[in-house]
């Protein structure tokens, strides 16, 4: 079985790249042993881009912001993209309704795999940009790291922590640095 854990967001908007952060901080501190295959992706803001990679898995995690109807900063939410729960609405920033487009648009060619959400609801500061994460969403990244590894775990797969040191902080500082590694989209056409 292949796992794909996808992170998704802008990291120019604070809160809104911690998709992005959780993904490269997952990838810092942990491998992974065991009789499945699991890559962890900063996918950004490319959504559609991302669809050869995403249906070429079996399962497919997604760290990625959520807007939820009566939400606090920080609150997280896991369910799985075909069971969204009423209250996630999916309206906050241009990312999240690219990817939401996204996943439909597979799920309608039929290649959709098992996808779950690890959502988080961001402080969406407009127009300004920031790399930094508010205490809120850095408190909520530790529940949403829990969440994953159990599932991971429910697979069979084991997580072995390489790097104890690492800091959410700290990754997300480099975070620009990193992306789907350009071989992954070569080929492909960006449509405007």
């Amino acid at each position: 079985m292949k796992i794909l854990v996808l992170g998704i967001g802008n990291i120019l908007f604070g809160d809104e790249g911690i998709g992005v952060h959780l993904a490269n901080f997952i990838d810092e501190k942990y491998e992974f042993k065991g009789p499945h295959q699991v890559d962890i992706i900063d996918g950004g803001t490319l959504a559609q881009r991302l669809i050869p990679i995403i249906t070429d898995y079996d399962k497919v995690f997604i760290f990625d912001c959520v807007d939820v109807d009566e939400a606090n900063i920080g609150d997280v939410y896991f369910f799985d993209f075909r069971d969204v729960p009423e209250c996630v609405s999916w309206q906050g920033s241009a990312h999240e309704v690219e990817m939401l487009q996204t996943l439909q648009m597979i799920e309608m060619m039929g290649d959709l795999p098992e996808t779950k959400i690890i959502g988080v609801v961001p402080y969406v500061i407009g127009e300004d940009t920031t790399f930094s994460i508010t205490p809120e969403v850095q408190k909520a990244a530790k529940l949403m790291e829990k969440i994953l590894i159990n599932e991971i775990k429910k697979l069979g797969v084991e997580p072995v922590v390489k790097n104890e040191k690492v800091t959410l902080t700290q990754v997300a500082k480099d975070s620009y640095k990193r992306g789907v590694p350009e071989e992954s989209l070569r080929g492909m056409e960006v449509n405007n």
